[in-house]
């Protein structure tokens, strides 16, 4: 059963927990196929392209959900510090910009300023709340259902939100935070989740170039690394 967040107060304390695949279902098949694919040492560009007979949508769904639990892992080990409490709002976040939130919908949405440290607390919350609706991503025996609301327009435009705002919180994390989880030994890991969730979204074109160029000095090795090991696997692969 997937776990759900036990309650706001814990969300707002930084205690994410990771959110499961059913087993059984068609999530928990294509995130084991990843972890397969990695495991028995396939390459980050094999890793990331759409299995045969696949969908792409239910696809991107699980890659959702996973780098959520990536990104709630990493922040886990930094929600704690008290050093946290003195970022005033506004500051905190990438060189040249401020990520702002946005409160209520509709004519009552209401953008507020908010520090580095609560920005990436309130997205976390937001993406467990989606990822926990099953309206908005099911996770049940019923794949054809599930693949009717991954299929939407709906749903594209969530998961488009949810990868940009992930995005975001690397963004934070590695301006604000990197000097701290490389003390704590977290940086590989740190360095090896971010390079997935790129060779994901290169793969899937799922971020805005101008989401993008506040870490264009991280992306663009990234990047590059991407397209020179699929332009490699091209040509070994043959005609």
């Amino acid at each position: 059963v997937k776990a759900k967040m036990s309650s706001a107060k814990k969300a707002s304390m930084g205690t994410f927990q990771p959110l499961r695949h059913r087993s059984g279902t068609m999530r928990d098949r294509l995130h084991n196929y990843t972890k397969r694919t990695l495991g028995a040492g396939g390459s980050m560009n094999e890793a990331v392209a759409l299995p045969p007979g696949e969908s792409c949508a239910g696809w991107v769904a699980v890659h959702a959900v996973d780098f959520y639990n990536d990104v709630s892992t990493i922040w886990a080990v930094m929600a704690g510090d008290p050093y946290l409490s003195s970022f005033r709002p506004g500051e905190g976040f990438p060189s040249g910009v401020e990520y702002r939130w946005s409160e209520g919908t509709g004519r009552d949405a209401q953008t507020v300023s908010v520090s580095a440290p609560v920005y990436i607390e309130k997205v976390l919350h937001w993406i467990s709340e989606q990822i926990n609706d099953e309206t908005k991503f099911p996770d049940d025996d019923d794949e054809a259902e599930a693949l009717r609301v991954f299929q939407t327009p709906q749903f594209a435009a969530l998961c488009g939100q949810i990868f940009r705002r992930l995005f975001r919180v690397y963004g934070i994390v590695y301006s604000s935070f990197f000097g701290t989880l490389e003390a704590l030994g977290m940086a590989p890991h740190l360095n090896t989740c971010f390079k997935h969730f790129m060779f994901f979204c290169t793969e899937f074109g799922l971020l805005p170039e101008r989401e993008v160029e506040p870490l264009e000095v991280l992306v663009k090795p990234i990047r590059k690394q991407y397209y020179l090991t699929k332009q490699q696997g091209s040509v070994g692969a043959g005609p």
